[in-house]
């Protein structure tokens, strides 16, 4: 497993349990890159789903990855504020080719005042009876939505006020 270096302009690629793709985030840019830790920046960066159609995303993003949770952060900046979208899904690995992490349905969405929305426990627990996701995987997941809601409630990580102005900040530096 490589580590992706500051600066470097890398991909996203999210995978479903089965093995198969599911996003491609065309263009980040990576503001930190450690065995344990990406965060990215991108701003209207061209998503490809699994199906082949496209999107460019809206606003400016820093996305958090960290090895050792099984969860992502992204940031989005928006006119009234931030709001954060938080995958479970497993811990991601680097390789040449992308940043990838198996993309495991729920999601918390959080809004600028700090309250949140779990979502997407339907389409869960469909994949999880369709892919077959083992019950240790179960268990790790529920444990981390846990972990995040804390993560959110203390403002921690990404969340904590100043992280995302902050992380903004520096990938404006590349872009300019």
């Amino acid at each position: 497993m490589g580590i992706p270096i500051e600066g470097d302009t890398i991909q996203i690629h999210s995978y479903k349990h089965n093995g198969y793709i599911h996003r491609i985030w065309e263009e980040t840019t990576v503001l930190k890159g450690s065995k344990s830790l990406v965060i990215g920046g991108n701003d209207r960066t061209i998503v490809t789903e699994s199906d082949g159609r496209t999107w460019i995303t809206r606003e400016p993003a820093i996305c958090y990855f960290h090895s050792d949770h099984w969860f992502n952060i992204i940031g989005m900046i928006r006119e009234d504020g931030i709001y954060y979208y938080c995958n479970l899904g497993s811990p991601f690995v680097y390789d040449k080719e992308a940043l990838k992490y198996i993309d495991y349905d729920l999601d918390i969405k959080v809004f600028p005042d700090m309250t949140y929305t779990l979502l997407d426990e339907d389409e869960y627990e469909f994949h999880r009876k369709q892919m077959g996701y083992p019950d240790v995987i179960d268990h790790i997941l529920k444990r981390n939505v846990d972990n995040l809601v804390r993560w959110i409630r203390q403002r921690k990580g990404p969340f904590a006020p100043d992280f995302i102005d902050i992380w903004y900040e520096r990938y404006l530096t590349y872009r300019r």
